[in-house]
């Protein structure tokens, strides 16, 4: 089979991270970094810190060519400045002689987010002083290690620290101010340019920084990158790109800012914190940019929308989903995308020896007694190789591909539920497996390239020649049954060990009788709830449908239809049901969980153990808006509540209450229906029963419209006398006068898990209900 080679002398390795990988948080004398205050109860990760001559000897066996680390600065500064902890770089010492000796190249990242908590304790990244004492932290390192050391990166995406670490706070240290982020990038900025200087003085050779690049596009632009957009797009697109990715490459490459961002830097924090000469020290020669891709960022304009916290200045921008295969993570997978972003870099950046240092995809994978078979990242990994082929064949200086990541690791705030190792750890003992994306990237290293043609997949046919048996028998064992002799068995596992084959549905569907059919249960949507409905038929079909089932959408709307449906289900005419369940109580649900069909629910069940559902943070997302409108000052808050029989108002009035007894205040409840005139009517109610009432909070949007309404009627001006908040964000919220303050329950997000959670439970595996968080969109109405 030919070869679709890469260019000779093409980097092949993997990156990974100290905090990620290495535990021994506190051996040797390390310090704590603001990860492990952050996260204090996941330190241990992969025990790299002991075992990294196994992990080493791991790389080797699979051909790697390049190993991209990361420093530990709490490791060799304790308290981030001060005296060097020698024992902190002894570790790294012994880590470099065992990837020389293995003929493996050493790149070192100095900072991957694990700044030492002392130096968050004195101010951290928004202050000045920490970008001096990195290049402190550089030099040291290199005295150190720079005898051995290839290429110097000095930080790993600096947007993810700055703007997750400090604007949205999902990251440590967990701060949420917009100001702070500005800061912290800009500071980080400068510490990659006082890092730089101090690299070279020291006399090293190659330094280069690591970025988060993601190409911005429209939702129409992801099929068709060249499709025309109208100005208050483009507008978007450049503001998401300024701020996202030009915020750094910008000053790094070209010693400026972009000219439409420092607009929105100035009315946040300021430009104080930007002083002369600082973008000439930013801008030190880098000899490689490395370049970390998983995604894009699909925008549109959308009016009235308030800023995301991770993207202070994006108001009016809508971040979008796609209908589209993702990652168990819910990543969009477009590996067309890496392709545009590459032939862009090299456009606008000609000068500029470029690395991708992380690709990779997070799957949930299955340990079997045969191995780790996960197709769905090998694919992922091979379709991203083709866009780097495509833009090298075009002329982009792509110096070499390395996957994110070697082993399963501690995936930040996610914890250990995330996957994106080429080889499987178990936490509890241990032991390293290499799953079978691990053993394909090695056959990609030894041919330097990809197969010119996609191979196919072996198929029960396959297996069967091979082991000289029936596709029958074949089949029985790949299902585990027990009616066939060891004899037999062992050719069949041989077999399948040999050619490399991974049971799928279909073949699995000879002896579990399976359909490859879901039926899609849709109750008639309550008002307002027209978009929830919308998003999960959208969604789910595309999702399953790219999975390889077929979507039968059943109405259920009467008590003959349920009848129907049950009967349906009953005959295993489908192999699961994905219910979207009425808002009022009927047996449906119950009746469907006795037929023994994995079901999956959209909406907290009266009955949460029943059956697995996806719902949102009702109680958190209620909680979150009664606090915003008490930190306005708001005492005398009302709430509308209705209808009491739906488990979701019920829980957005428990999240109120909680909110209003911490803040020793009484709420004030009044019932309502569904409509806005119910909520009107609740709210007139309210101001005649409390003639201090200087806020309402609602239990849906369209109450709170009601609330609007009654408001003007009774002559109270919003937000100055009467403050107003509702729930769901429906798409009226943002055009009602004023704009109204809401929570967003994720309409795209709760249909995704939903087709996920179907699949998880289709494969066997051990599932647990969803529940998304919610997001407060704060507008003119409080």
């Amino acid at each position: 089979m030919s070869t679709a080679a890469f260019p000779e002398g093409f980097i092949w390795g993997v990156s990974t991270s100290a905090f990620q990988i290495e535990g021994a948080t506190s051996a040797d004398g390390r310090g704590p970094s603001i990860w492990d205050t952050f996260s204090a109860d996941r330190a241990d990760a992969c025990d790299h810190y002991h075992r990294y001559r196994e992990d080493v000897r791991l790389m080797k066996d699979l051909g790697m060519a390049a190993y991209r680390f990361s420093v530990s600065w709490p490791r060799v500064f304790p308290d981030g400045t001060g005296k060097v902890n020698a024992a902190g770089l002894d570790f790294y010492d012994r880590l470099l002689d065992e990837l020389v000796d293995a003929g493996i190249t050493p790149y070192a990242t100095l900072y991957h987010w694990d700044l030492p908590q002392a130096l968050e304790d004195a101010g951290g990244w928004p202050v000045r002083d920490t970008a001096r004492h990195f290049a402190d932290y550089a030099a040291a390192v290199f005295g150190r290690l720079g005898d051995r050391v290839d290429t110097w990166f000095t930080f790993n995406e600096p947007w993810v620290a700055a703007f997750l670490g400090h604007g949205s706070g999902i990251h440590a240290p967990g701060r949420k101010s917009a100001a702070d982020a500005f800061r912290a990038a800009h500071h980080l900025l400068l510490a990659h340019g006082l890092g730089a200087q101090a690299l070279r003085a020291a006399g090293a050779t190659r330094v280069g920084a690591v970025l988060n690049i993601s190409p911005v596009l429209t939702p129409g632009q992801v099929s068709d990158a060249g499709r025309p957009l109208s100005d208050e797009d483009a507008g978007a697109v450049a503001r998401i790109d300024a701020l996202a990715n030009r915020q750094f490459l910008e000053p790094m490459l070209r010693g400026a800012y972009p000219a439409e961002l420092l607009p929105i830097i100035d009315r946040t924090a300021g430009l104080g914190h930007v002083r002369d000469g600082d973008l000439e020290l930013i801008a030190q020669p880098i000899d490689l940019l490395g370049v970390n891709y998983y995604t894009p960022l699909v925008v549109q304009a959308q009016p009235s929308e308030p800023a995301d916290p991770a993207f202070p200045g994006s108001e009016g921008v809508l971040f979008c989903t796609i209908p589209t295969a993702v990652t168990a993570m819910g990543w969009p997978i477009v590996p067309g995308c890496l392709t545009h972003l590459l032939r862009r870099l090299t456009a606008e950046y000609p000068d500029t020896e470029l690395m991708i240092t992380e690709n990779g995809a997070d799957f949930a994978d299955v340990v079997t007694g045969d191995g780790i078979h996960d197709v769905e990242r090998i694919s992922f990994i091979e379709e991203h190789l083709r866009a780097v082929r495509l833009a090298v064949q075009d002329g982009a200086k792509v110096r070499g591909f390395l996957v994110w990541t070697l082993l399963d690791n501690l995936e930040w705030a996610d914890g250990y539920q995330r996957k994106f190792g080429l080889v499987h750890v178990d936490f509890a003992t241990q032991r390293r497996r290499l799953k079978d994306s691990a053993l394909w990237y090695r056959d990609v290293i030894t041919r330097n390239g990809l197969t010119e043609t996609r191979p196919k997949r072996p198929t029960l046919e396959t297996v069967a020649a091979r082991a000289g048996v029936s596709r029958a028998t074949v089949s029985r064992v790949v299902n585990g049954e027990a009616s066939v002799s060891p004899e037999v068995r062992e050719a069949v596992l041989r077999a399948v060990k040999e050619i490399g084959y991974v049971p799928n549905a279909a073949a699995r569907s000879l002896v579990t009788r399976r359909t490859n059919s879901i039926a899609l249960v849709l109750s008639v949507p309550r008002q307002g709830g027209d978009q929830l409905t919308a998003a999960v038929v959208q969604y789910v079909t595309s999702l399953l449908e790219g999975a390889g089932k077929q979507i039968t959408l059943m109405l259920a709307d009467t008590a003959e239809s349920h009848r129907r449906i049950v009967q349906h289900v009953e005959a295993r005419l489908v192999d699961g049901v994905v219910l979207l369940p009425p808002d009022r109580g009927d047996t449906l649900a119950e009746r469907l969980s006795r037929t023994g069909v994995p079901i999956v629910l959209l909406g907290k069940p009266a009955i949460a153990s029943m059956m697995p559902y996806v719902d949102v943070d009702n109680t958190g997302g209620a909680k979150a808006a009664t606090e915003h409108l008490l930190a306005r000052g708001r005492r005398h808050i009302g709430m509308i509540c209705g209808p009491m029989d739906l488990v979701a108002v019920q829980d957005r009035l428990d999240g109120h209450r909680i909110a209003m007894r911490q803040a020793g205040r009484q709420p004030l409840l009044a019932l309502a229906d569904l409509t806005r005139s119910s909520g009107a009517a609740a709210t007139r109610q309210l101001l005649a029963d409390q003639p201090a009432l200087d806020a309402v909070f609602a239990a849906s949007d369209q109450l709170a419209i009601g609330a609007l309404q009654a408001a003007r009627e009774a002559g109270r001006r919003v937000p100055e006398d009467l403050a107003i908040a509702g729930f769901d964000d429906i798409d009226a919220a943002s055009a009602t006068t004023p704009g109204l303050t809401t929570v967003r329950a994720p309409g795209a997000e709760q249909a995704l898990a939903l087709a996920r959670l179907m699949l998880s439970r289709l494969e066997g595996r051990h599932t647990e209900s969803v529940v998304l968080p919610t997001r407060l969109v704060v507008r003119d109405s409080t």
